[in-house]
């Protein structure tokens, strides 16, 4: 048995057969409390304070367990939304530009924790400008801390700039955000929650917005912590890589899925097909953080995707003009600590159909595929064919599944077990949609 590590009943890959895929939404709930009734089954669960210029959030430091796809479960540290139980990643905080944000950290560990807001100015900790700590001349903190068992601290700050940002532990980062001491902070323009930044060019489908949050975790550091032991930094090697606190299959199932109690938050893209003369007909977007050690070159595959902001910047130029500094990518390279904000679209360009376009290759007979459980039995979008007797299919109404993962390979591995790591899915849905 690994380092850590507990056994779970059954294996993640039987997750998929209980797999349920219908239409994506993304809404807001006030708390991440997994609820099937509040939560989306897909796309990005905000937790915010809705109504208010003042949103205020309450966030809890504490210990937990998570499942992984070898069949095992991990120790980790987290932030959860007030009383609620552990949760990984942290909640989602969904703020305005210009709100006044307020952040309450109480922390049940045995030493001291704190969070730092990266691209937020002027962050206030019990209302005075928070700082770094020190011990005579060590530093201990890169902020101010919540003291251990049961210490608080409330930081604050005007959310001046939209965009994409992570909130982690400034307190012995190389332990504690590595703990799982973070989460993602989301900055909504003026222009609407239907806006990347404040330029008409970066307006997306509001329902077809998602979150791409890869970390990653050496099952001995979290052995070391649960038994408050030290943990030799010069050993740290990765060995589970997660996208949004899950390992591929688990990544593709609902928000708030059952068996994941503590891993609320699934990573499958779902998204209509993107028609190229509807001026009306905006395309998907997605939020890429990196909270490892690494660079992470995420891969999705079937269209590019256009990078228009890193780091709560948009690909801008300076000046009256703004210059759209944008630009196309296959392969998101996103380094350690980095935001990016892609919108993407995808669309037949060929416009194959069964009748009056077909595909110019001739389909292999049945008896020379392997058939997945995602296959149609149709090349064409849209369309589902006779399946050989007894050929389990999650397919629905003919729709694509096109695999987005982590181009590192070695990175898509849970302590060696391959194609369990940061995986995931984008499903096209005919332009028809799909009922079931």
């Amino acid at each position: 048995m690994h380092a850590n590590t507990h056994k779970r009943t059954g294996s993640g890959f039987a997750l998929l057969v209980a797999l349920a895929l219908v239409s994506a939404t993304a809404v807001s709930v006030n708390s991440p409390a997994v609820d099937a009734q509040t939560v989306p089954r897909v796309g990005i669960v905000c937790t915010e304070d809705a109504g208010t210029t003042t949103p205020s959030f309450t966030l809890t430091a504490k210990t937990g367990y998570i499942a992984l796809p070898d069949a095992t479960t991990m120790f980790m540290w987290g932030y959860s939304n007030g009383s609620d139980g552990f949760q990984h990643p942290g909640p989602v905080l969904c703020v305005n530009e210009g709100d006044t944000v307020t952040v309450v950290l109480q922390n049940t560990l045995s030493e001291a924790v704190s969070i730092m807001f990266p691209g937020q100015e002027n962050v206030l900790a019990n209302g005075t400008p928070a700082q770094p700590q020190f011990s005579g001349t060590t530093l201990t903190s890169l902020t101010n801390t919540a003291a251990a068992n049961g210490g608080s601290v409330t930081y604050s700050f005007v959310a001046s700039n939209p965009g994409t940002y992570l909130y982690e532990s400034g307190t012995n980062p190389e332990k504690q955000v590595r703990m799982g001491l973070f989460g993602a902070l989301i900055v909504r323009p003026t222009m609407g929650s239907d806006f990347a930044y404040n330029r008409p060019e970066d307006q997306f489908n509001p329902d077809e917005e998602f979150m791409v949050l890869l970390s990653e975790i050496d099952p001995y550091q979290h052995q070391a912590a649960q038994v408050g032991a030290n943990f030799n930094m010069n050993n740290y090697q990765a060995r589970y890589w997660l996208i949004n606190g899950r390992g591929f299959p688990d990544s593709i199932a609902d928000n708030g899925a059952s068996w994941l109690p503590t891993q609320p938050y699934g990573a499958l893209a779902q998204v209509a097909e993107h028609d190229p003369d509807n001026p009306t007909d905006f395309p998907g977007m997605a939020r890429y953080l990196n909270v490892g050690t690494d660079d992470y070159p995420f891969h999705p595959h079937g269209n590019n995707g256009l990078v228009i902001g890193r780091d709560g910047y948009p690909l801008a130029g300076p000046g009256p003009g703004n210059e759209d500094l944008s630009f196309e990518k296959f392969a998101i390279n996103i380094g350690p600590g980095q935001t990016w904000d892609v919108i993407f679209k995808w669309y037949d360009a060929e416009h194959y159909d069964p009748v009056t376009n077909t595909v110019p290759v001739t389909v292999p007979s049945m008896a020379n595929q392997s058939i997945g459980v995602f296959y149609s039995g149709s090349p064409y979008l849209g369309t589902q064919e006779a399946l050989p007797s007894g050929t389990p299919t999650l397919n629905q109404c003919g729709e694509y599944y096109i695999i987005s993962h982590n181009h590192a390979l070695y990175q898509i591995v849970s302590w060696g077990v391959n194609m369990t790591g940061p995986i995931t899915y984008m499903r096209i849905d005919p332009p028809t949609g799909c009922s079931q």
